[in-house]
């Protein structure tokens, strides 16, 4: 992929192309933090609300009389308002990306563009997607293994701001894992490798899949495994995608 026009090559009025781009830079970056600020005051009266519904998965396992717990004196006030400002990040994710997008589209030719728009979008929607499967799939599973393995005598209370740093973390896992297709795409579109190569070192992107869901996520193999799966998945539909985004020669070249 080349760029028609590179970062230095427009220039403004005063022929000062690297400055012009750096106030660009700055303007856009105030719009994204506009954005977040915005969208975490229309929340922000709704964080015990909010936090309630994420900690469903973890409740609805919990046994009958055991409830979650609040071990800082501000806690009860912080980890709402800390899971709303990061709730207001996610919400923003397609409008970083659109700032993201207009800042370097521009030096794009038209063809190009055509081809990286696609990708934005699918970034936002397999972001988005990953915090759904891990919510709605994962956290049910992971939260009834912990609960029904705890040792006899045991009573689950879980402080509310270390489970909002679990899921938070699985969150982040989970959206990242699901970024795959493009990353695979990418990597394929820039030359960088080719779909051919990619099919041939499938053992060794195995393992290394294994190995993420170890180092992204809490350490039980559960939680591994609902990770590895589906980057597994996701690597393939990349390889499925590389076919509209890599010259057909190529493809042929190296079949």
């Amino acid at each position: 992929m080349y760029l028609k026009r590179g970062f230095y090559g427009r220039k403004n009025e005063n022929g000062l192309p690297l400055i012009s781009h750096l106030l660009e830079l700055r303007e856009r970056l105030l719009r994204v933090i506009v954005i977040v600020v915005v969208i975490f005051c229309s929340l922000v009266f709704f964080s015990n609300d909010i936090y309630h519904y994420l900690a469903i998965p973890l409740t609805s396992q919990l046994p009958e009389g055991s409830s979650m717990i609040a071990t800082g004196v501000a806690t009860p006030f912080l980890t709402p308002i800390k899971l709303t400002i990061v709730l207001s990040i996610f919400i923003a994710i397609p409008a970083i990306l659109y700032q993201v997008w207009a800042f370097i589209a521009p030096g794009l030719y038209k063809h190009e563009r055509k081809l990286i728009a696609p990708l934005v979008i699918s970034s936002a929607f397999l972001f988005y997607l990953g915090m759904a499967f891990a919510y709605f799939i994962v956290f049910p599973i992971v939260f009834s293994f912990f609960t029904n393995t705890a040792p006899e005598g045991v009573m689950i209370a879980t402080d509310i701001n270390n489970y909002l740093d679990f899921v938070l973390k699985l969150f982040f896992a989970f959206g990242l894992a699901f970024e795959i297709p493009i990353a695979t795409v990418l990597l394929c579109w820039t030359g960088a490798t080719t779909p051919q190569k990619l099919k041939k070192q499938r053992p060794y992107i195995i393992v290394i899949a294994f190995v993420i869901g170890m180092l992204l996520t809490p350490p039980d193999i559960i939680s591994q495994t609902l990770l590895a799966v589906p980057m597994l998945l996701l690597f393939e539909m990349g390889l499925l995608c590389t076919r509209f985004y890599v010259p057909k020669e190529t493809l042929t070249e190296n079949s």
